[in-house]
């Protein structure tokens, strides 16, 4: 039975191939998919830290936002290859494009002091927390 159901996802192998050449590049990389933008988040009393696996993207196709307590990431990748034969001559040119977003909820941050670096694959965010209030650390109201 698990045979029978794993080959109705490989009925069309024109589909198929559709979608290998769309999430996996000539080099064997992945342009984009569902395993993409893998995170890791710590914490600590003064800041939380984001590392978010993406390997072979430009800086320039990541685009980073917080607003509201939630740091949102999103990735927009295009690539394009080009076959030609010995007379130069283009028999082949193929494009593909993808998006990747994540969304993570970091409340009580210092939306001013954030920082974000790219560095060998991996995008490092810093948020800074916000200080809590001296002498009211419940986040309770006092009434007067």
């Amino acid at each position: 039975m698990a045979n029978e159901l794993m080959n109705r996802f490989n009925m069309d192998p024109f589909l198929d191939g559709l979608a290998n050449r769309f999430f996996n590049t000539d080099d064997g990389s992945s342009l984009l998919s569902a395993k993409s933008l893998k995170t890791d988040i710590t914490e600590n009393d003064k800041d939380y830290q984001v590392k978010v696996d993406v390997p072979g993207i430009d800086k320039k196709d990541i685009r980073l936002g917080y607003q509201d307590g939630i740091l949102s990431i999103s990735v927009n990748k295009q690539a394009s290859s080009q076959q030609k034969d010995e007379g130069g001559k283009v028999i082949a040119q193929e494009r593909t494009s993808g998006m990747m977003s994540r969304s993570y909820s970091l409340p009580n941050i210092d939306k001013d002091s954030i920082s974000a670096k790219l560095d060998n694959g991996v995008l490092n965010i810093v948020l800074p927390k916000l200080s809590a209030v001296e002498g009211n650390d419940d986040n309770t109201i006092d009434i007067e």
